[in-house]
């Protein structure tokens, strides 16, 4: 079955950097579309970051030149180098994956399999 793991979450002081890392397994990984998703307490779900089979990206203007999704098709692994982390950057982060995407975006009804995610924390 797919699975994803999630690692690399903590706590950081603000202007911090962290890199997150999702494992996969059980489908092509090579080929699909991987993102990286948040939900802070109260707020709705929102996409971060997002990478396509050929390694096209596409990053929310919240966090556009602080944080690089990259993959590695080797290791079956999604990154995400996020830099100069802000408290509002505080929420759980969740890989997941679209294994038949056409088109690269971040809206989650386009994924099909989840993370359980990892805990960002970002004080002042």
């Amino acid at each position: 079955q797919v699975l994803l793991v999630e690692s690399g979450g903590g706590s950081v002081q603000a202007g911090g950097s962290l890199k997150l890392s999702c494992v996969a397994s059980g489908y092509t990984y090579s080929s699909s579309c991987m993102g990286w998703f948040r939900q802070a307490p109260g707020k709705e779900r929102e996409g971060v970051a997002g990478i396509g089979s050929a390694y096209s990206t596409r990053i929310a203007d919240a966090v556009k030149g602080r944080f690089t999704i990259s993959r590695d098709n080797a290791k079956n692994t999604l990154y995400l180098q996020m830099n100069s982390l802000k408290p509002e950057d505080t929420a759980m982060y969740s890989c997941a994956a679209s294994p038949y995407c056409r088109r690269l975006d971040l809206d989650a009804m386009s994924y099909n399999y989840w993370g359980q995610g990892t805990q960002v924390t970002v004080s002042p």
